[in-house]
């Protein structure tokens, strides 16, 4: 009699055992899992960020160089890159430009603000999204030209 109480004893333990392993491993592989997505959202977020770098860079090129060599700089429409072909296909910058006149010390300076908006999910090809979906990476430089 002893013998049989023994064997249901070591099958509960068995079956406890499964149980917490099972449980740890579901765990593993739920933690390597947000650890991949972290690491695919830094390297979009580092895409994001250089792709709005190129649309300042765009931005400042195109105000700072007048299409006539005596006419002076001007802001251009809001305009729309994307990029085909690089590790940046995935995104679409907005580039904008506001002109401002100041006085200062009785002289005109004229500033340009540029700003650069770059997402992975554009609307008409533009960013940024008000109604992003899942994943959704956005990035925004802003400089300031003056002359």
């Amino acid at each position: 009699m002893t013998t049989k109480s023994q064997a249901g004893f070591s099958l509960a333990t068995g079956i406890f055992l499964l149980v917490i392993l099972a449980s740890l491993a579901a765990f593993l592989v739920s933690v390597s899992g947000l650890f991949a997505f972290g690491a695919t959202a830094d390297l979009q977020g580092a895409r994001a960020y250089q792709a709005a770098r190129a649309g300042i860079e765009w931005g400042a090129f195109s105000t700072m160089t007048p299409p006539a060599p005596a006419a002076a700089p001007a802001c251009f429409g809001a305009t729309n890159i994307t990029f085909v072909g690089t590790t940046l296909a995935d995104f679409t910058v907005t580039v904008n430009c506001i002109q401002n006149v100041f006085i200062e010390a009785g002289n005109a300076v004229t500033t340009y603000q540029v700003t650069a908006t770059a997402c992975n999910q554009p609307v008409a090809l533009a960013c940024p999204n008000g109604g992003p979906g899942a994943n959704y990476i956005e990035r925004q430089l802003q400089a300031t030209l003056s002359r």
